[in-house]
């Protein structure tokens, strides 16, 4: 397993004149094993789809550029080779939003890599700037880490890092590409970038920032802005009827939660926030991936076998909200003491009781989307890689959660451990029988919910998309980068000075 064998040791592929450098931590091992089986299950699901459709051949370009891109930015060791895999991903990931090939799905993709040349223009300067800040002009990720407390441009750096990666984590208010994203995309590919390509910037936060000395004037900001992203994810999502649509808004409220654990850990100085962070991420994709193909499973399957896929369904849902002994509740117990006692601790309680709430209402839409052929069943070229994740996201978390010392079972076990997941879920469902009996009265937000208000702004990013793609190659070279970053740090020192 990739876990047994994490290796922080960098191997080098390249020559004198390019070389790119790439290791296995333990955050990036974790991740990669739950996003290999995730590959392999959504792979297998897509290729019974493609089966006789004219596009097939674009489809599969787009998927291995994704994937291609998603594994190297876990492996990836260097500056160079994580912002180059991770442009790769973002092309890769619009690619297969375009496959929906709906109107819609042309405006989703478009949208999504907008914002992505945007935050990676972000990246890409802060990147430059933890390249100056290094000693001894090494590249490695863990070196440019370790440089940024000393660094004398720190606040600089780190606010364009966070933004940079906050944006394409969906953090709010800049997350409503995951909706239109997810919505138009085909399943598989919806399964993939919600539960393996959007943690690649999870883990850039994790590698990153310095969790070895404690930054509230950023951490405390970065939980502020995560937990309230939980709880807009929420309440935009039980307003939304189709199940893609109220999934991808329980992954805004899932990477807003977090952002808030890696926020604590920064705020703390809390080295042991990495573990429990990647460990969190790697249960949210394992489940949100196979709730993803559970949507086309269900759709295909007629009332009479209905219970049969619903019920692993209804699982991984309650699984997301803490329901005891799943996976779910062993990453709550992980990041628990990452986000200690007091307001922070109860605004995760709540924050378990709306999720367990969002993921009700995401089954009540779920059964409604069943065939309407009583007795029709799911092919088993989807069913069955369906039914294997959900075998993965119950066993994986486990063995994880033993073999890297997060926890034991004794841990978990324990009544009053056991009693503390149980009762937000309890809660959780009581709103979801008042959510089903007046939620008609609901106002109905249109997938995307801010991106409506503000179109006039999302035309011109749009627009800006093919200039900021030039611009990018230009920035790639150093002394341009170098004068670029010199300006915008006038630019916003004078801000700074004026708004005081």
């Amino acid at each position: 397993m990739a876990a047994l064998l994490a290796d922080d040791t960098p191997v080098v592929l390249g020559n004198a004149q390019f070389a790119l450098s790439f290791a296995m931590d333990e955050p990036g091992a974790m991740l990669l094993l739950v996003a290999a089986i995730l590959w392999i299950a959504a792979g297998a699901y897509a290729a019974t789809g493609l089966r006789g459709t004219v596009n097939a051949g674009s489809f599969v370009v787009c998927w291995l550029m994704t994937l291609t891109g998603c594994v190297g930015v876990f492996l990836a060791a260097d500056l160079v080779g994580f912002y180059f895999l991770l442009a790769v991903l973002s092309v890769g990931a619009s690619g297969l939003v375009l496959q929906g090939g709906t109107a819609e799905a042309l405006r989703a993709s478009a949208v999504y890599l907008g914002l992505a040349l945007i935050a990676e223009a972000f990246l890409l300067a802060g990147l430059v700037m933890l390249a100056m800040a290094t000693p001894d002009g090494s590249l490695l990720i863990r070196d440019a880490a370790a440089a940024i407390p000393a660094s004398p441009w720190r606040d600089l750096t780190l606010m364009l890092l966070v933004v940079g990666l906050g944006m394409k984590a969906g953090l709010v208010p800049l997350h409503f590409w995951m909706p239109l994203a997810y919505g138009a995309a085909p399943i598989p590919a919806a399964a993939v970038m919600s539960g393996a390509v959007v943690k690649a910037s999870a883990l850039a936060l994790i590698r990153f920032l310095p969790f070895d000395i404690a930054l509230p004037d950023f951490g405390l900001p970065l939980t502020t802005i995560g937990l309230f992203g939980a709880f807009y994810g929420v309440v935009i999502g039980i307003m939304q009827s189709q199940p893609k649509i109220v999934l991808a808004y329980s992954s805004v409220s899932q990477m807003g939660f977090l952002v808030a654990v890696i926020g604590m850990g920064l705020a703390n100085g809390d080295a042991s926030a990495t573990q429990a962070a990647s460990f969190y991420a790697a249960h949210h994709l394992l489940a949100k991936g196979a709730l993803f193909l559970a949507v086309g499973v269900i759709a295909t399957t007629g009332r009479r076998r209905l219970w049969l896929m619903l019920l692993p369904a209804a699982i991984l849902a309650l699984a997301i909200g803490g329901l005891p002994l799943t996976g779910g509740a062993l990453a709550k117990l992980a990041v628990k003491p990452v986000l200690g006692e007091g307001l922070v601790e109860l605004l995760a309680t709540l924050s378990a009781i709306g999720t367990t709430l969002l993921m009700l209402h995401f089954l009540h839409r779920l059964a409604a989307s069943a065939a309407p052929d009583p007795s029709a069943s799911a092919p088993w070229g989807i069913a069955l890689p369906w039914l294997l994740m959900f075998v993965a996201a119950l066993v994986v978390p486990w063995t994880l959660y033993l073999v890297t010392g997060i926890g034991t079972w004794a841990d978990v076990l324990q009544p009053a451990i056991l009693w503390a997941a149980l009762w937000p879920i309890l809660i959780g469902a009581g709103l979801a029988l008042g959510l089903w009996r007046w939620g008609r009265y609901l106002p109905r937000v249109p997938e995307g919910d801010i991106v409506v208000v503000g179109q006039p702004a999302m035309r011109v990013i749009v627009q800006w998309g093919d200039a900021l793609e030039q611009m990018e190659g230009v920035l790639r070279q150093w002394p341009v980068a170098g004068l670029s970053l010199l300006t915008l740090i006038l630019i916003l020192g004078g801000v700074m000075f004026n708004g005081h």
